[in-house]
């Protein structure tokens, strides 16, 4: 048998054959990760919302905890204050620190929102780390804001199925939610009702007023038709599954094959 004197060329098919293999491999690999991909499901804001009906009486107080850690985010209370000369009634929302209510400022003090659903929150309004009134009248009082006759004051009087503008903390991120109330002048005295409160789980994201459910995005599912790839042999490819060494093994056998 005759030797070759140099080293024997590898055939040129060779070459382009394990080309082929390791693209189609390749390949096979991108459609997986696509596949795979495509079943994670899609990061999505979520509302939490907490139905509720709870009337605030009198010098009384509810204590609004809006993603239920424990801890009041925002105190809806109702002050009544009556003395000789006439007496003053208050329905407002106070903040805890960090926290906002959403409102304009008053010629005496800052005035809650009485948002209709809806509207975006937040807005272009302010939000009051301290009292925002809501609701308020004096009858005969001799104080600044009444001048002994009776008058009503704030955006939520005799309103119904109205939102609070939200702004508190979770971790130290501002999160944003509101607060649905009814408030009526009924026989000399306000009825506040709180009916429902909800808050969104992404910081900063917006929240819409009335919102229970947020918008999910969606993704894209891959065209099935263009992962359609050949089916490599099964052998091969764990051959390459198990990296150079097993490579190079494979790549000795083709080409003692292709010498035949």
């Amino acid at each position: 048998m005759q030797r070759h004197s140099g080293p024997r060329k590898p055939a040129s098919n060779l070459s382009e054959s394990i080309h082929q293999q390791l693209n189609m491999y390749t390949l096979a690999a991108s459609a997986a990760g696509v596949s795979l991909l495509a079943l994670v499901p899609p990061s999505e804001a979520k509302i939490v919302y907490t139905p509720t009906h709870h009337v605030i009486g009198p010098n009384h107080t509810y204590q609004l905890d809006l993603n239920h850690d424990g801890t009041t985010d925002f105190t809806l209370g109702y002050n009544f204050n009556a003395t000789t000369s006439g007496s003053v009634r208050s329905v407002y929302a106070s903040a805890a620190s960090g926290n906002g209510v959403e409102g304009t400022a008053g010629s005496h003090r800052f005035l809650a929102a009485a948002l209709k659903r809806g509207t975006r929150i937040p807005n272009r309004r302010r939000f009051s780390q301290t009292n925002a009134q809501m609701a308020y009248e004096c009858d005969g009082f001799a104080g600044v804001s009444c001048f002994r006759t009776t008058s009503f004051r704030g955006n939520w009087v005799n309103v119904t199925n109205r939102y609070l503008g939200l702004r508190f903390k979770i971790h130290g991120k501002t999160h944003y939610g509101w607060a649905r109330l009814s408030i009526q002048w009924v026989n000399g005295s306000f009825t506040a009702t709180l009916t429902g409160y909800a808050y969104e789980t992404i910081p900063n994201k917006p929240i819409i007023a009335g919102d229970k459910k947020a918008e999910s995005s969606s993704v894209e599912q891959p065209n099935p038709a263009a992962l359609t790839i050949p089916t490599p042999n099964p052998a091969s490819l764990g051959l390459l599954a198990m990296g150079s060494p097993a490579l190079s093994s494979w790549r000795r056998k083709e080409s003692a094959l292709a010498g035949d």
